[in-house]
């Protein structure tokens, strides 16, 4: 999507910028602080290393610990977190609780971040 900004916009703008059907198109605070919370929760390494590693596979705790090299309880509270914020999702079978990615939005979401950083 291509979009023309105008530098300065002041009282005097003689624009002719459809602001009150941006304004009704505009999103709403309950979605911008859900939207903004996601992206919070990729502003953090350990998440991100998380998500990345259940991108590839499903795992359990100890299978993740393992991989970043992080004890069980740092592990436990930043999958908590994912979880509530439905980054990712958890399966139990018997005693053993297994992490994946809660859905391919966020799948989309996180290979179009990892595309935009390796583009030069």
């Amino acid at each position: 999507m291509n979009h023309i900004v105008q530098e300065q916009c002041d009282d005097t703008c003689e624009g002719t910028h459809p602001l009150s059907e941006l304004k009704r198109n505009l999103i709403g605070e309950s979605t911008a602080a859900g939207l903004a919370d996601i992206f919070k929760a990729l502003g953090d390494p350990t998440r991100v290393k998380i998500i990345h590693t259940l991108l590839q596979q499903e795992l359990c705790v100890h299978d993740i610990t393992q991989v970043l090299d992080m004890g069980q309880s740092a592990v436990s509270h930043q999958l908590r977190y994912l979880r509530n914020l439905r980054i990712v999702k958890r399966r139990k079978e018997g005693k053993t609780v297994y992490y994946s990615l809660d859905d391919e939005h966020i799948e989309q979401i996180f290979v179009q971040m990892l595309q935009h950083m390796k583009h030069a």
